[in-house]
């Protein structure tokens, strides 16, 4: 399958469910519900790489871009529509880096539709935070996650090997009047703030590898937790980290 196709694939999926969310009463709170606690509770574990000089730019765009319970339709109907002019407009790497975006956003978007299902039918006099571990676990779907928080990590690997890519900085720059008039402005606005602030990043020995494996260390013991820690145990360390957020 093409990238353009693959594109379009994940997208229509993601449409698909926010119709379904529409449809049925109360879902469409409940997925928000755990959208939002999913954006504090990363900033509540990420709180000392957001205070960071080193780290705190990437920690934001992760939590922005990938983490946050923005809504992203905007974003989403211009890859829809612009999926085909992308591989001729783009370079094959940014091209690349595109589709992983979509193929993760569709991905999140399942998860988080089968968690707020679980969500409402957890009882409402429960703390968020004991919904959203009750809720988790119904789900359940470990390779799902697993494959999810690896496509994360691979999203800022590929970020960071584009700000090696000999005068692509240049060139997203150049883009910007031709990506704006193709309708594609989301895009080369993620791809622009993702590579200054992967290249500020990697130009420090090291720090790309540091900040990703910080990531996947403390993403891991989390979904460890969820997984194998029982409800009130969970919903403490939750608890615990969304204290944390800023």
């Amino acid at each position: 399958m093409d990238a353009a196709q693959t594109i379009r694939n994940s997208i229509a999926d993601v449409q698909a469910l926010r119709r379904l969310r529409t449809a049925e009463p109360g879902l469409g709170d409940g997925v928000a519900a755990v959208k939002t606690l999913q954006s504090r509770r990363f900033a509540g574990t990420y709180a000392d790489l957001m205070a960071s000089p080193r780290f705190g730019a990437a920690s934001r765009f992760f939590l922005e871009e990938l983490y946050s319970d923005r809504d992203y339709s905007d974003r989403d109907q211009q890859f829809s529509r612009i999926a085909g002019t992308l591989q001729t407009l783009f370079p094959q790497p940014v091209v690349g880096t595109a589709v992983a975006l979509a193929e993760l956003h569709a991905q999140t978007e399942t998860l988080d539709h089968d968690m707020g299902r679980n969500w409402l039918a957890g009882p409402a006099a429960e703390s968020p935070a004991l919904r959203y571990a009750r809720a988790w676990q119904a789900v359940g779907q470990p390779h799902a996650r697993r494959q999810q928080l690896e496509r994360v990590l691979g999203m800022g690997q590929d970020l960071a090997r584009l700000t090696r890519t000999p005068g692509l900085r240049m060139m997203l720059r150049m883009m910007r009047g031709p990506a704006e008039k193709a309708g594609m402005g989301a895009l080369q606005r993620f791809l622009e703030a993702g590579f200054d602030t992967f290249g500020a990043m990697a130009r420090e020995r090291g720090a790309v590898d540091q900040f990703l494996q910080t990531i996947a260390a403390r993403e891991k013991t989390l979904m460890d937790l969820l997984f194998q820690g029982d409800p009130v145990t969970c919903e403490t360390e939750l608890h615990r980290t969304l204290g944390q957020a800023r």
